[in-house]
């Protein structure tokens, strides 16, 4: 018996399962908050709640960055919090956890050994994917060769260790090489394996890229999606946020529109105290909110 198969549930199989049932629906990356959540406003615990009270939204992407200790009290805690509040967690995003495309193969079975710990508290949770990135490539990584086998070789070993969970492994694109479409195309081509997918953010691709055609390239093979843009006074016309919505539905994605802004201001700005901070982080959330309700919701 394995330890994924000891955190498995009646409970948790349920939540997985009904988070992999194609629909339309709106989902919170807890990212949204970092900026309060870093600033001592909120813990991990009452996230669901904010979710419940304050946005209206069902479904929570987590980040591991904002899990305090996660022994297997805090994650019942946790799992009992959504509950408690009506949310499901829908992608567990990780972070820091090694160079998954690293030169050096020590070095990226460490980063696999490492993630196994998320895997299983992914699936503890109930949710339907477990988002990784490609970090540790050379830094000229245009002219790394091996850089799509050497990636594509530790996602097997996490979908080898996933194997029987009902978990996808998913790939963002989070800067960098990762934000190269034509990369992520050859990636999920070269590890050819029906659990894993894309995470496909509306917003992160290389500066100089054209978003929209990024967004249209790389969405075939999402299995999530991060809505991110501009809007208001604010619309930058090459990042349209209601745009980039309209361009991920015309391509046929259903699933959870994941939100994921943060309140925008000029470069170099301070941030403000935390109550203003999160004021404006619930601001900022309920706006992104009414476009993905508007358009692809239908609803208003």
């Amino acid at each position: 018996m394995t330890r994924r198969t000891l955190l498995a549930t009646p409970a948790a199989a349920a939540f997985a399962a009904a988070a992999q049932t194609p629909k339309q629906g709106v989902s919170l990356a807890a990212w949204s908050f970092s900026g309060s959540f870093f600033q001592g406003k909120w813990k991990l615990l009452e996230l669901p709640g904010i979710l419940r009270d304050q946005l209206g939204i069902t479904a929570l992407e987590h980040v591991n960055q904002f899990f305090e200790n996660p022994t297997l009290g805090y994650l019942q805690k946790l799992k009992g919090a959504c509950s408690n509040a009506g949310v499901e967690s829908t992608i567990l995003m990780v972070d820091n956890e090694g160079g998954t495309a690293s030169v050096a193969k020590a070095d990226r079975v460490l980063s696999a050994t490492a993630h196994r710990k998320w895997i299983d508290i992914g699936h503890f949770l109930g949710c339907h994917s477990v988002r990784i990135n490609v970090y540790g490539h050379p830094e000229d990584w245009k002219n790394d060769k091996d850089l799509v086998a050497r990636a594509a070789e530790t996602i097997h070993m996490l979908l080898d260790y996933a194997k029987g969970s009902g978990l996808n492994i998913i790939v963002e694109n989070h800067g960098r090489a990762s934000s190269d479409p034509d990369i992520l195309v050859a990636l999920v081509k070269k590890v050819n394996h029906p659990k894993f997918g894309l995470l496909c953010d509306l917003g992160n691709w290389n500066p100089g890229d054209d978003r929209y055609a990024a967004v249209r390239k790389t969405l075939p093979y999402a299995k999530g999606l991060s809505v991110k843009g501009t809007w208001g006074p604010g619309l930058d016309p090459a990042f349209d946020a209601e745009k980039l919505v309209k361009t991920a539905l015309d391509g046929g994605y259903v699933g959870w529109w994941g939100l994921e802004v943060t309140p925008r201001r000029e470069r170099g700005a301070p941030r403000p105290a935390v109550e203003q901070q999160y004021a404006e982080e619930v601001k900022t959330v309920l706006e992104a909110k009414a476009i993905v309700d508007r358009v692809v919701l239908k609803k208003g």
